[in-house]
């Protein structure tokens, strides 16, 4: 539609209608105003995958890797797909604006919600981002850019001043965002922290250089909760307010319009960017065509082949002494699979990104498969790791009113009346109906204990909780809420936890309920855990199995507790004894590869002492069949690293007095490790394949392309006897400089494919922009002159090949060597 199409639209509505589009009609849908042609937008969580409306594990998704292992690829192609596969199940789902990507750094690794974010440089971030929002909207569906910007912590994340100079600003944290524009996203989620005085949904950012300098004609949504004012957001670029329907716009902001306080020429931008999203999503009658709703089929055979690929293609090899991996599944008999991560695995991170997934693969379930009539496979769980309970399922659960499995929900009015029940699968009811008339949630299910002995129950919910076993009140209890933040109000309420003498096999009737206090949310849970052997007990069984194997892999990794949203870390160790674990298998049976099921950074103290060392993130719902691809060599691991991986951080993240200065300025991630004396255990773009690699020689052309771009020929050779991947990465460093840079900085990579022995010539694009720096001077993109230095290879810290590079205010040329001397290797 064109801007007078919409114009027309605008002018038909008043201003009490215009200004109620302007919120949203519920938590998670927009309001529709049918004498438009405008029905209502339904927008969902991701980016693992498109939960829907609301929380209900009887409704699941296909399950994605994390971000963190997307970016792990560094295959925007893969990613492209994966953004399409997510756009097909938003249209399974009726879901029109997915909540995602995440294009916040790593700042720190001690942020908790990393693995929603792709890395630590803003290059990957923004190439692989601008890759997910191509395949969303390739479909149909709006993909949205958050969390518009410096939402890079979670300590005081709702409140938060992040202050940031004018320069680190617009090369780090913006660059992302700039890139999502430039690939045309629909929507971007402004953030809830401040920065340099100003929240983001009223702050100056949101119109330049997002709406002006970048020319972004979508729609700027706040994260839910985000807008607190009602004028001075209003007459900021913030264009939607969500959830709703209440608010701090609607009426108010009807009354401030009419007083003079907020033009009505900025209601109506706001209304004609809101209509151009619904033509683009087809939520408009006018609107552009989307493609036809695919076909309902039960086999998501394709989806699951491509989720597996992405975990292959994610996974990164950190380590592989005496070239353990892969392992030959014609040589092995008897396989250990220890650890607490090896039977249940994390998939995904925690918190309001999480889905429902189709189904999981657990390492352990993979490795078993892929061995099945070849080798014994023996698991034992090592020292117990989390201790949150864990809630009643169909396993063990089964409704008392059906006999089903899983448990009764039932909502209660003021005096106790029923007024609503419904079968659930899991005792983590996070959002039961809706019924205006509720007072309390009730969950009932009847425990069958697999073994006897005290078992831990377990309630949470805020507000007034109780529980009863077989009639008896064991918790009765006020819990008063003490965060506003949502994520934790809405998803990870508070546990309530006694211990009770269980028969094996006798039926216990367990029954919960919670009050439903006003801003208390609406989850309740309802857990129940075995009673479990001794952690020393544990440790020495999976030591011992792993003595009488051919070869052991250990699943280590993190927890909800210290990688969840709402919440940073406070060190990068691995929780409880996995770290003594490791060590004590490795010394009983050196064919040890250990396994980390983790988001982000982990401290890794034993990695020396290990002969190989994997990484597989959360890595969706393919986990197990993707891992043993790469064990036993079907595969080779893809991956590399997105984010430097150290033993301690260099940024903090929690706030002082409420502002957290940014004043480590552009040297964040590796290129702050470039300013210390000792290196990371593992380098940022680090990852070993099955092959190796010989970088041969960098060669430039004598003039930029006509876009400004500097085309790098780099040629390499695969040395080994099998065929690879190899991730080709060139940076820039400028070591005399008038301005602040990093010691070298990322400015373009390519993936190479090569058989054993194969010569490859890979071009890598170096955009113009890498050769520039923000003025502050002149609030602009600036060229210095003279001579910059390119270097090639395979990670931050091994880039075997280099040339120097004359840059000015125009394109950058390659400086011409004397004599006869060859650019081709400097």
């Amino acid at each position: 539609m064109s801007i007078d199409e919409f114009d027309r639209l605008v002018e038909k509505l008043d201003l009490e209608r215009k200004v109620r589009l302007l919120t949203g009609a519920t938590v998670w849908s927009t309001h529709a105003e049918p004498g438009i042609g405008l029905r209502a937008m339904v927008t969902s969580d991701g980016p693992v995958g498109v939960r829907g409306e609301g929380w209900d594990e009887r409704s699941t998704s296909l399950t994605l890797p994390s971000a963190t292992a997307l970016a792990a690829t560094w295959d925007e192609d893969l990613v492209e797909l994966l953004g399409e596969l997510l756009a097909a199940e938003a249209r399974r789902k009726g879901v029109d604006v997915l909540l995602a990507p995440t294009l916040n750094l790593h700042r720190s690794p001690l942020g908790g919600r990393h693995f929603e974010c792709y890395s630590e440089d803003p290059l990957l971030t923004g190439r692989i981002g601008a890759a997910c929002v191509r395949g969303v909207q390739s479909g149909g569906v709006a993909a949205t850019a958050k969390h518009y910007v410096a939402n890079d912590s979670e300590t005081e994340r709702l409140t938060l001043d992040a202050r940031v100079d004018e320069q680190v600003l617009h090369e780090l944290y913006l660059a992302p965002f700039e890139a999502a524009v430039q690939a045309g996203v629909w929507a971007v989620m402004s953030a809830y922290n401040g920065v340099n005085g100003t929240t983001m949904s009223e702050s100056p950012l949101l119109t330049d250089p997002l709406k002006t300098m970048w020319g972004f004609d979508g729609v700027v949504v706040s994260d839910w909760g985000g807008v607190r004012s009602t004028a001075p957001s209003a007459r900021a670029a913030q264009d939607l307010a969500m959830p709703g329907p209440q608010g701090p716009w609607g009426e108010a902001l009807v009354a401030a319009v009419r007083a003079g306080e907020v033009p009505e020429a900025a209601i109506d931008d706001k209304v004609r960017r809101l209509l151009r999203l619904a033509s683009r999503v087809g939520a408009l009658d006018l609107g552009s065509a989307v493609p036809p709703e695919p076909a309902e089929r039960e086999d998501h055979g394709p989806a699951r082949a491509l989720l597996r690929r992405a975990v292959v293609a994610s996974t990164v090899l950190l380590r592989n002494e005496g070239a353990l991996l892969p392992l030959d599944p014609s040589r092995l008999r008897r396989v250990a699979v220890l650890g607490p991560k090896a039977a249940v695995a994390r998939i995904q991170g925690g918190g309001s990104a999480g889905v429902y997934p189709m189904s999981v693969v657990s390492p352990l379930d993979g490795i078993r498969e892929a061995l099945s009539g070849t080798a014994e496979v023996l698991h034992s769980p090592g020292p117990h790791l989390d201790d949150r309970p864990t809630p009643l399922g169909t396993e063990n659960a089964r409704n008392p009113l059906t006999g089903e499995p899983g448990v009764l929900v039932r909502l209660l009015d003021a005096e106790g009346t029923e007024i609503h029940t419904e079968h659930r699968l899991t005792g983590r009811v996070l959002e039961p109906a809706r019924i205006d008339a509720a007072a309390t949630v009730e969950i009932r299910a009847l425990l069958s204990p697999e073994t006897g002995g005290a078992w831990e129950l377990a309630v949470a919910g805020w507000g007034h909780v109780l529980l009863e076993v077989d009639g008896r009140v064991l918790v009765d209890e006020e819990v008063e809420r003490d965060t506003d933040d949502p994520a934790t109000v809405h998803l990870s309420p508070p546990y309530r936890r006694v211990r009770v003498p269980m028969a094996a096999g006798r039926e216990v009737e367990l029954v919960s309920r919670r009050r439903l206090d006003p801003g208390s949310g609406i989850a309740s849970v309802l857990a129940a855990d075995p009673s479990r052997r001794a952690d020393e007990v544990e440790l020495a069984a999976a030591v011992e199995l792993a003595g009488t194997c051919d070869a052991v892999i250990v699943v280590v990794g993190s927890t909800e507790e210290i990688e969840n949203e709402g919440v940073d870390r406070t060190h990068l160790d691995l929780p409880g004894r996995q770290d003594e674990l490791v060590r004590a298998v490795a010394a009983a049976n050196p064919a040890t590869v250990v396994v980390v099921n983790s988001g982000g950074p982990m401290g890794l103290p034993w990695r020396e002492e290990v002969a190989a060392l994997l990484l597989s993130w959360f890595p969706g719902q393919e986990y197990g069949h993707g891992l043993a691809d790469v064990l036993f060599g079907r595969a080779e691991p893809g991956g590399r690293l997105p984010t430097t991986w150290a033993e301690r951080a260099l940024v903090r993240t929690a706030p002082d007095g409420g502002t957290l200065t940014y004043a480590e300025g552009l040297d964040i991630g590796y290129r702050g490790w470039l300013r210390q004396p000792e290196p990371p255990a593992y380098w940022f773009g680090h990852g070993l394949g099955y092959t190796s690699w010989s970088y041969d020689s960098l060669t430039l052309p004598w003039e930029a392309a006509p876009d400004g771009s500097l085309p790098v020929r780099v040629r390499l050779r695969n040395t080994g006897e099998r065929a690879g991947r190899e991730v080709v990465q060139v940076y820039l460093s400028r070591p005399e400089t008038g301005v602040a840079r990093p010691v070298r900085w990322l400015a373009g990579y390519a993936l190479a494919d090569a058989g054993p022995g194969e010569v490859v010539d890979v071009t890598v694009d170096i955009p113009a922009r890498a050769f520039q720096h923000w003025s502050a001077e002149h609030h602009a993109w600036r060229a210095e002159e003279g001579a910059f230095t390119l270097l090639a290879g395979r990670s931050a810290a091994d880039l075997p090949l280099s040339v120097e590079v004359l840059a000015g205010e125009q394109a950058p040329t390659p400086r011409k060597p004397s004599g006869e001397r060859s650019l081709a290797v400097l």
